[in-house]
């Protein structure tokens, strides 16, 4: 955490919130006070990895994952003097864990990244109207979501798949076993692709497709429902004897909050190895666009987005591939005035998801000759990148209207600047990046909030100074921009 947001003990303000980050690469949590600062030296994370395999595995354990959080809770309220009001969990995305009739995993966790389930994501495609489904979820048919992983579970596993009787996210399972009950928060269950979202129950024409009863799911709890009973944890943690605990909500709900987003005129940016664009919308939503996802997190309020499979992944494939020049100087040529003539750059090394959600796409480099260098590869690849987010925000001002910022967080954000400029100069709107580290881990402490300290202000996250676009570079992104849909178009059609 930064310095300029982090606070000193004798500093905080009461009620304290005890936040827990289940993410890809690690269990973290963290004590926050009624700011949603985070409080100097009780901090901790854990590291642990997927297991991922060839044929599209992507799992990891879940038990193993429970004594991760059961060790970061111990270690960061040891030694803590003052009695902790809340506890709040979010974890990646779309996890599922099947639980035997004693409360115990029978399964691994499966994560958003497995894709086995795609032929019974194709069979989805052909029986469902995916358009309706769409607007009543909010969601379109892919591998990362519920619907594709039970059916390919129950016709791989049918012996394992019978013994379930309770289906439930990771933080679901760690909560059950913590404390002994569960519930799932709305927006964990809006990411599983199974929510109605208008009705905020689960979807009954899903679970009638795929075989579930919605009994073998947990109730849905918005924020504003802590959970309870809860069993005693006070031996074990004097400082959470009274504490309350909320149901695990997704990480993308708390990275979006935890960024600073408050309503429509602001984007949250995420930039990783993959990245995404959401924006925090209010209502129902209809006629959502093909190419985004429309995700509820609590009674009123909804997250607006679309992902890119290949952003950080992007740039590695780069420099593990070209003979570049020195950073400096790829830097420099990121943020110079535009080129013409580059190469076109479809960056899908992984397959698309937001706009078009063609899965089975790649990457391709268009016009590319004896000619063209590897700074000019990378520049058309960065681009490349670039036009894909304006591509998504094209879709989202249609629905949300044109964001006055755009705020930019992960790991790229930094790493890449020369990206956030070319999306500031395609998109004419300021891009301003994040400079708190660990926006998802204090996301989870502030939607807590409006349930523990009404009426308290949070503090404001730290930023960095904003990208503004150059008004005489818009001209060329929007030629660039007519490129690459042509280029796209034939690419479907190909696919299709």
């Amino acid at each position: 955490m930064t310095a300029s947001l982090t606070t000193r003990l004798d500093e905080a303000r009461a009620p304290f919130v005890l936040a827990i980050d289940v993410g890809s690469t690690g269990t973290r949590a963290g004590i926050f006070d009624a700011h949603a600062r985070p409080v100097k030296g009780h901090r901790t994370k854990v590291g642990h990895a997927f297991t991922t395999i060839a044929n599209g595995t992507s799992t990891i354990d879940p038990d193993q994952v429970t004594a991760e959080v059961r060790q970061v809770i111990s270690a960061v309220v040891e030694g803590f003097p003052h009695p902790i009001d809340g506890v709040a969990i979010d974890t990646f995305a779309s996890s599922l864990v099947g639980v035997d009739a004693a409360g115990a995993a029978i399964t691994p966790c499966y994560t958003y990244a497995d894709s086995r389930s795609s032929a019974q994501v194709n069979y989805l495609k052909s029986i469902l109207n995916e358009d309706d489904t769409q607007q009543r979820t909010g969601t379109r048919q892919h591998t990362g979501y519920l619907p594709s992983r039970f059916l390919w579970l129950k016709q791989t596993d049918p012996r394992t798949f019978e013994r379930v009787r309770q289906w439930m996210s990771l933080g679901e399972y760690a909560w059950l076993r913590i404390i002994g009950t569960t519930a799932a928060g709305t927006s964990t269950a809006a990411w599983t692709g199974m929510l109605n979202r208008r009705e905020g129950t689960w979807d009954a024409t899903l679970l009638d497709l795929v075989g579930v009863d919605v009994e073998e799911l947990s109730p849905i709890a918005p924020p504003s429902a802590p959970l309870t009973p809860v069993t005693a944890v006070g031996g074990t943690w004097p400082v959470l004897a009274d504490a309350v605990w909320f149901a695990p909500i997704s990480d993308g709900h708390s990275q979006s909050i935890g960024a600073g987003s408050v309503d429509s005129s602001t984007m949250v940016l995420s930039a990783a190895t993959s990245g995404a664009m959401r924006v925090l919308v209010a209502g129902d939503l209809d006629n959502l666009p093909r190419g985004l996802w429309c995700n509820r997190i609590d009674e009123t309020s909804s997250i607006l987005g679309g992902a890119l499979n290949d952003v950080g992944r992007a740039v590695t494939w780069l420099e593990e591939t070209l003979r570049l020049p020195p950073a400096a100087e790829l830097a420099e040529l990121v943020v110079s005035d535009p080129v013409p003539g580059l190469p076109v750059v479809l960056p899908w090394f992984s397959g698309e998801r937001s706009t078009g959600w063609v899965g089975e796409a790649r990457a391709v480099l268009h016009r590319v000759s004896a000619a063209t260098t590897a700074s000019d590869l990378y520049r058309a690849t960065i681009e490349g990148v670039a036009l894909s987010y304006v591509r998504m925000l094209r879709d989202l001002v249609t629905v949300a209207g044109r964001p006055t910022e755009i705020i930019a967080t992960g790991r790229v954000t930094a790493d890449q600047p020369g990206l956030m400029q070319a999306i500031a100069d395609a998109a004419s709107v300021p891009v301003t990046p994040l400079t708190l580290k660990r926006s998802t881990l204090r996301g989870t402490a502030l939607h807590t909030l409006p349930v523990l300290a009404p009426g308290v202000t949070p503090a404001a996250a730290p930023r960095g100074e904003p990208f503004l676009p150059h008004p005489d570079r818009l001209g060329y992104y929007q030629r660039r921009m007519e490129r690459f849909q042509v280029v796209y178009d034939k690419l479907i059609a190909h696919a299709n």
